[in-house]
């Protein structure tokens, strides 16, 4: 038997409560149905007996206080809500407990931006992470010791797991449905839930948003040049002579301030620009490969498909109707 600890802390999205529970509860009866033991003692765990959540439109009753939890298995770290600063310093008391639950041999999953809380840990510091693509900057900004995957699905490491954004959680919980089961209670579980089991990457998701939360007025100002000119040939000798900066330094300036290198940042403003056009217009392949600035199909969609995990036929027809 597992013991499975599902954390509620202030603020949490209550779907990222109810959702590991579900899975739990449904994989014993799975288990059950086919005559074998279940393996999921699933409890609600938090500091007070009950949690308020979305403003009071929910309480949670919660099993167990963490005061009465002596060792778990696994440890569910629920996304949390609002602004994320505030957030994590609400649930502070939960932080210490994570530790010593770790130290004493559980695992820990963090559940979409659950990944804040989990970082605050510090067990994540020099460990791969995932989590929602919208908070990515933001996440970077306040964990910079802690190696976040961008557009990764899942991450594993040393009996530490992250998820990322949204929905995509899901496809953690049949990966740990898997590992402490087997392959085909998993398939069970992915149809029971109608979620697509394996998928690996949130890239299709991602909405390119250029980390700008910086102090570097002539990387800001370069920054807005490649947002405005992408459809030009740049290159980093010439926006270090256009920002009076030295190739070296500006390259260093640009890849500490925004995270990515100037042949990244350009890539990725092109390919978001290839993809709002995919999305609303009947324009071809070759089209939105030169409307964006590219003048080699191979290319084109070498990068589309590194950037989006899919290639621009793929990513047309996924999410362009007009053309369905």
């Amino acid at each position: 038997m597992k013991n499975v600890s599902i954390l509620v802390p202030e603020t949490a999205v209550i779907e990222a409560v109810a959702d590991p529970h579900y899975m739990c509860k449904a994989v014993n009866q799975f288990l059950m149905a086919s005559g074998k033991e279940p393996l999921f003692n699933v409890q609600l765990v938090a500091v007070n007996k009950e949690v308020k959540l979305e403003n009071s439109l929910f309480t949670v009753h919660i099993d167990k206080q963490l005061k009465d939890v002596k060792q778990t298995d696994l440890v569910f770290i629920p996304a949390l809500s609002g602004d994320m600063r505030t957030a994590v310093e609400m649930n502070k008391e939960l932080v210490p407990w994570m530790v010593d639950q770790y130290n004493n041999g559980a695992e820990l999953a963090s559940l979409c931006i659950g990944s804040f809380l989990l970082a605050k840990t510090g067990l994540l510091n020099g460990k791969k992470c995932s989590s929602h693509w919208n908070s990515a900057n933001e996440f970077r900004e306040m964990y910079p010791e802690v190696d976040l995957v961008d557009g990764s699905i899942i991450t594993e490491e040393n009996g530490i797991y992250s998820s990322g954004g949204a929905n995509s959680y899901w496809n953690l919980l049949l990966y740990l449905v898997e590992k402490y089961t087997d392959r085909d209670t998993a398939i069970l579980a992915s149809k029971y839930f109608a979620v697509d089991i394996d998928r690996e990457s949130q890239n299709a998701f991602m909405l390119f948003q250029g980390q700008k939360n910086h102090e570097d007025a002539e990387i800001l100002l370069a920054q807005e040049f490649i947002e405005t000119n992408y459809t030009d040939k740049i290159s980093v000798d010439m926006l270090a002579d256009k920002f009076a900066i030295g190739r070296r330094s500006f390259e260093r300036r640009f890849k500490k301030a925004t995270g990515n290198t100037v042949v990244e940042y350009a890539q990725r403003v092109k390919i978001e620009a290839a993809k709002r056009s995919f999305e609303s217009s009947r324009k071809n392949i070759n089209e939105v490969m030169f409307d964006v600035g590219y003048t080699d199909t191979k290319a084109f969609r070498t990068v589309f498909k590194k950037i989006t995990g899919l290639t621009p036929v793929e990513y047309r027809n996924k999410y362009n109707k007009q053309v369905a």
